[in-house]
């Protein structure tokens, strides 16, 4: 995209840090070989975290760049349900300091890092894809598929797939034809389903197949319960039973998109300092990631 058609036709990638920087710590960490520079600070989440960072940013080209991130395990989420991911254990001592360490050197582009205390990354990002999707297209770069419920006209979804470089892009029309259902039924799909990964049950013994059916049939949660006589035996006494857990797992499923949280196109313009990201890369000793830096975004 040349300058020209920056002013024109912005693309704003919007990134996910905290799946970025989880997925490059332990596709290592599995193994044990944890790279370490000479400060004796653990760096192979950092150094995946940039690989990944650059190659999206090489392969869907953008204007505008901002991260986000999650501020701490506490969130509105976990005062509404002590059980919300309570089922995580605490992040790997080795990956602690990583966590400032992509924060820095992602302000030495001088983009912004983007977090608010009481929300998750994806609270933040729903929230910016909204607000920017007038004004520029908007790539969401994460690994988490919850997001796809933002999907909209011009907010598309980049899924990173198994090694480095490869997407899975998804738009409002290819999520309707995966699931039969329109992005923002995600929610309330999560509702029934449930979710083992953030710890909440939404209603035992619907799963997605019987879900997906459900609100292909009656659109929403209170379609299906105004029509809860026309279910089967079992799926209503399921529903009854576990009503209270399906109303609050739509809450905790539900991605906020009315943060207290601002970006302009102008504080995250793609337009950095080499020597001052050469420098970082120096001073966190992360070798062989400069290779990735393009140079026509470079001032």
């Amino acid at each position: 995209m040349n300058e020209d058609q920056q002013l024109q036709n912005p693309r704003f990638l919007l990134v996910d840090g905290m799946a970025l920087l989880f997925r490059a710590y332990f596709a290592t960490a599995v193994t044990g070989q944890f790279m370490y520079n000479s400060k004796g600070t653990p760096t192979n989440g950092i150094y995946g975290f940039m690989k990944h960072f650059l190659m999206g940013v090489n392969h869907f080209n953008p204007s505008h760049v901002a991260v986000c991130w999650d501020m701490g395990s506490k969130t509105f989420r976990t005062d509404m349900y002590n059980g919300y991911k309570s089922n995580r254990p605490d992040a790997p001592i080795e990956l602690v300091p990583q966590f400032e360490l992509a924060k820095d050197m992602v302000a030495s582009f001088d983009i912004p890092n983007i977090g608010v205390t009481g929300y998750e990354a994806d609270d933040c990002i729903g929230t910016l894809s909204q607000a920017l999707k007038e004004e520029a297209e908007v790539v969401i770069l994460t690994g988490d598929r919850d997001i796809l419920q933002v999907l909209d006209k011009n907010v598309s979804v980049a899924l990173l797939k198994k090694g480095m470089g490869n997407y899975e892009v998804h738009t409002p029309d290819s999520f309707y034809e995966e699931k039969g259902i329109q992005p923002k039924q995600l929610i309330d799909l999560k509702a029934f389903m449930g979710d083992p990964s953030d710890n909440y049950p939404g209603v035992k013994g619907i799963g997605e197949k019987t879900a997906l059916k459900l609100l292909q049939t009656y659109e929403h949660i209170e379609g299906v319960l105004e029509n809860i006589e026309a279910l089967t035996k079992g799926q209503k006494t399921k529903i009854e039973q576990d009503l209270d857990m399906l109303h609050l797992s739509r809450q905790l499923a539900e991605i906020k998109c009315d943060v207290p949280v601002k970006c302009t196109l102008l504080e995250a313009e793609w337009k950095y300092n080499l020597n001052k990201v050469n420098q970082k890369l120096e001073e966190i000793e992360l070798r062989g990631i400069a290779k990735l830096l393009r140079q026509p975004a470079v001032i």
